[in-house]
Parts: structure tokens; sequence; C-alpha cells
């Protein structure tokens, strides 16, 4: 894990975002050494459809962060093959639940339990939390976000007996995240650049990566490295 940066770093690194965010397109694809981040996974949903694990383990695939649930009813509809079909791998697993800003934390996370069990993944379990519908016009203040939020990790954490990670993009990790839940585990969204003045143990830098072994609508799959060699991340995570 990264060092904490001075304020006067965090302040550009909340400029470079605005920048990003406005002038995306000028930026190039976020392309991650290989020798500096040798620990690659993807993330996956019913979009990416039916899953060959084992042809994604030869292609490098480490770990894989497979979508669960959503808010507290949603539950997705390719979580039970997923789970199954990548234990007969050697890549590592968890499960992500998609945050909502408008239901009690309490029973998004009962949502969650009732459909990942503790033996099924080996990390721990990931919140994504990021804007959708008319959030970004509305946002949502921090304190009914915190509201939500606070009592959906600590039963999680309570139930897995591990923190959480925590799934965001930058603005909304300096929106809700950076100043009460800085001691979770952080996976960063950036897809133009890297996000070198956070702390963070998984970076998602791409949402068009191809591979092969989907046969779902969506041909892209998104790509994601791990801070840190094969050995730390070994030793790391082991719930």
């Amino acid at each position: 894990m990264k060092n904490k940066k001075p304020i006067f770093f965090s302040t550009i690194g909340g400029l470079m975002t605005a920048a990003a965010v406005f002038f995306g397109a000028v930026f190039s694809t976020a392309e991650p050494s290989k020798a500096k981040y040798p620990v690659f996974g993807v993330d996956v949903s019913h979009y990416q459809g039916d899953i060959d694990w084992l042809k994604l383990e030869k292609q490098g695939v480490k770990f894989a962060f497979i979508k669960a649930t959503e808010g507290s009813g949603h539950v997705d509809e390719s979580v039970r093959n997923n789970l199954k079909n990548i234990a007969e791998t050697d890549v590592r697993k968890s499960c992500y639940h998609f945050f909502s800003f408008d239901s009690a934390g309490e029973t998004q996370a009962e949502n969650f339990i009732n459909t990942v069990g503790k033996d099924e993944i080996d990390m721990p379990p990931v919140i994504d939390i990021e804007y959708y519908a008319d959030k970004h016009s509305n946002k949502p203040s921090c304190e009914d976000t915190e509201k939500i939020l606070t009592p959906l990790l600590e039963k999680l954490e309570k139930h897995y007996g591990t923190k959480p990670i925590i799934y965001t993009t930058l603005p909304v990790y300096y929106r809700y995240i950076s100043k009460n839940y800085s001691d979770y585990p952080l996976w960063i969204r950036c897809t133009q650049f890297e996000p070198d003045l956070l702390e963070w143990k998984f970076w998602q830098f791409s949402d068009k990566g191809m591979l092969d072994g989907y046969d779902g609508d969506e041909p892209c799959i998104d790509f994601n490295v791990f801070y840190g060699t094969m050995e730390e991340f070994e030793n790391y995570y082991d719930i």
C-alpha cells in the first residue's frame, strides 16, 4: 500500500480528477506496467454471459470480482453459475454489491449475505459505490450516504470477518469515501491515468478489455491490477 500523500498533493489529485472528467477525451487509455503490477484480474456481471473461467485463467487472470447483488432486493442472474464455475480454477474470487443510495444499509447487507456464502469467496466482499441515474446531477448528501454506507460496511465486516473493499470512481471517492472510510481497502476506477496519488489495493484501468472465454451481449470486460507482487497478493487475501 502506498504511503499517504501530503495535503498539497491531495489537492493536486483533486484538480487532476476534475481535468480528467472534463477533458477525458484527450487522455490516452491507462496502460499499467506489467513489471510494476504483475497481478492481473477482471470484474464481471451477467453482461459477460456464460464465462469459461478456465480459458480466462489461461490468459493470465489471477483474480475476479463477480457481481452478486444490487440494492436491497436484486440478485445478478449469473452469480450462481459464475461462483460454481470459477471454483474449478485457481483464480482468486470475490463478489461485489452495487450500492443503492435509496435503501437501508442493513437490508442491502442482508441481500448480499443471503446470496454469497462465506466459503464461496476467498477475498473480501466489495461495495461498489458510484453515481447512477439522476445521482450525477442530484448528488445525495454526505450525511445521508453515510447513514446507509456505514451499517452496510459494518454488517458485512461482522459476517465475513474482514473489512470490505470499496470500489468507486474518483469523484465519488473525494465526495464520500476519502474522509471517513480511508481505512477500508480501495479499488479505484481510473481509465485515463494511473491513480498514483491515492492509496489503493486494486485499480480498474480499463472497461474496454477483450479476452476469449465469454459470450454475453457486452463484448468488453473490465481489466484490473493489484498493487503488489504475486507473493504479496497470495499472502494478503485469505479469508
